[in-house]
């Protein structure tokens, strides 16, 4: 298992973001800075509960620690660029970074499934890359590539900026926004300790889930992870020629080799892992896929859920009509299988993972041209 140096880098490139600190790392800092490492938790207080945006407010801190933050730290959030509100509730944030880069984070309030009861919990979907290289058939993400990973301070940002803007605490985060979040490792982990930890956000490991395209060392590597954080699959194919049409990294890490890799997870951490199957119209919504999906996920104990596919302009895909859909559900049911079949959320606003940062990018691309 794989750790984060617990020691904050500030004196190249720029500076390190406040936010990505652990409390051992802010007690390195302040022992080297000739300050008493108790200071620790009261800075952490200050940016975690408090908000504090500057440490000019930290009125409990003396007034030459505050200068040394100030000069050392990068306090500042991702800024809203656009909020947009859905008729069924879903809101989605499109956030602007330090070097001017743009992200997706979407806040999902939970509704029932085609069969199940209603919930008042609150689900974020979070991104973990600017862009993304892994290129699945499917998704608006990939669609201009990828530009970076976020810093672990960008990904807790997300979550205290979906916060603040809800009014209300954050039930559930999900790591399936832009990106792949198993590329990001160290940032991903570094983060989820800060969720985690009572001098951070407070949230409850197993009310987090990383979804993968299915990079197979990496979630035997996720495997030994101390931390209970609950795994999903973005599977959308139960055969490696379906798969593949879809999702290239399936020529690298094939199903043979993912469901390995997934059961060496569950036989270690004793969690029930999740696929997420998106339903694509005559690609992977019949018969056959719905009976050979219920084979992979059932030695698993797997839980299944469907999800229609939300369309993106530009891509020739399309949803299945709801009679195909509950058709695949009952297959799943049939077998045994855990299975909900998702209403789509946020499909008024373009939901689906880099929508909204693809107009936003492409927009801004037409501007430049305009203006040569």
């Amino acid at each position: 298992m794989r750790s984060a140096p617990e020691s904050a880098n500030v004196s190249a490139g720029p500076r390190p973001f406040i936010r990505a600190q652990t409390d051992l790392q802010l007690a390195a800092w302040l022992n080297a800075a000739g300050e008493s490492s108790y200071r620790a938790s009261q800075i952490l207080d200050w940016v975690h509960k408090k908000k504090a945006e500057t440490p000019h407010v930290c009125t409990n801190l003396p007034a030459s620690l505050r200068k040394k933050l100030a000069s050392d730290f990068d306090w500042t959030s991702p800024s809203v660029e656009i909020e947009c509100g859905s008729l069924d509730g879903t809101k989605k944030l499109l956030l602007r970074l330090r070097d001017d880069r743009l992200v997706e984070t979407v806040l999902i309030p939970a509704s029932p499934a085609l069969y199940g009861a209603p919930s008042d919990r609150l689900t974020l979907c979070v991104s973990t890359q600017v862009g993304c290289a892994y290129g699945c058939r499917f998704c608006a993400s990939g669609l201009m590539g990828f530009t970076r990973n976020l810093d672990a301070g960008e990904i807790v940002g997300q979550v205290e900026i979906a916060r603040r803007l809800a009014g209300r605490r954050v039930d559930n985060i999900v790591f399936m926004g832009m990106g792949e979040p198993l590329a990001n490792y160290d940032n991903l982990l570094r983060a989820t300790r800060i969720l985690n930890e009572p001098w951070g956000l407070g949230i409850g490991a197993r009310h987090m889930t990383i979804s993968t395209s299915g990079l197979a060392p990496r979630i035997r590597e996720l495997a030994a992870e101390p931390l209970q954080i609950r795994l999903a699959v973005s599977l959308h194919g139960a055969t490696d020629e379906v798969r593949e049409r879809i999702m290239p990294v399936n020529r690298r890490y094939p199903i043979s080799e993912l469901m390995d890799a997934c059961h060496e997870f569950r036989a270690r951490r004793k969690q029930a892992i999740t696929f997420e199957f998106i339903l694509i119209e005559g690609l992977n919504d019949s018969i056959e896929q719905a009976e050979l999906l219920a084979r992979l996920a059932g030695p698993l104990q797997a839980k299944v859920n469907l999800i229609p596919y939300n369309t993106v302009e530009g891509l020739p895909w399309r949803r299945p009509a709801v009679p195909v859909l509950k058709t695949f559900l009952n297959i799943l049911k049939t077998r045994g299988i855990p299975a909900t079949l998702r209403l789509e959320k946020g499909h008024d606003i373009e939901a689906a993972c880099g929508q909204l940062r693809l107009k936003k990018e492409m927009h801004r691309g037409n501007d430049k041209q305009s203006a040569l």
